[in-house]
């Protein structure tokens, strides 16, 4: 059982590295229940490591990402590539999930180390390389070239800041 979680999470691992695809994920709906808790999990770490971040921004997320999987959803649908939605999901999540404990990680450690403003810009990369991984995945899933997957990633993660932004306006600084 132990193994199989390693071998799980090393290749969430790979994925993130470009190295693997959704493919090389089980194909399993209680996998994907669990990568979805976990994912659940590690984003209210997130929530819990950042000061200004509060229970909205945990809502603002959820639904966001929610829009984000509906989106991926209909692409592999549109592709005519269905029979890989649960790996898929489960790439794009559990890749999530790995990039928010890394995100978790690097803010506490590399703060406790160097500048806290230096290490939130690095912690905030990790979560920002999430695109890549996205159009990686997708473009895997679908059987097209990486900047096809990579287009369709920066645009379902564009509609998510605007989502974001629609729904908890962040208050504009006026002099």
């Amino acid at each position: 059982m132990i193994d199989d979680v390693l071998t799980l999470f090393i290749t969430f691992v790979d994925i993130i590295l470009l190295r693997k695809g959704p493919q090389d994920i089980p194909r399993s709906s209680v996998l994907l229940v669990i990568v979805v808790l976990l994912w659940l999990a590690a984003g209210a770490a997130v929530i819990a490591t950042i000061d200004v971040l509060g229970q909205t921004d945990f809502v603002v997320n959820l639904m966001t990402a929610a829009v984000a999987i509906l989106l991926y959803s209909s692409v592999l649908v549109f592709s005519k590539k269905s029979a890989r939605l649960l790996q898929t999901l489960t790439a794009i999540l559990g890749c999530g999930m790995v990039l928010q404990i890394f995100f978790v990680a690097g803010h506490v450690i590399l703060g406790s180390l160097i500048d806290k403003d230096i290490a939130a810009i690095i912690s905030y990369l990790i979560l920002l390389w999430s695109v890549p991984v996205e159009g990686h995945i997708i473009a895997r899933a679908t059987d097209r070239y990486w900047y096809v997957g990579f287009l369709i990633a920066f645009s379902v993660f564009i509609l998510q800041i605007e989502l974001s932004n629609f729904i908890n306006p962040i208050e504009q600084l006026t002099p």
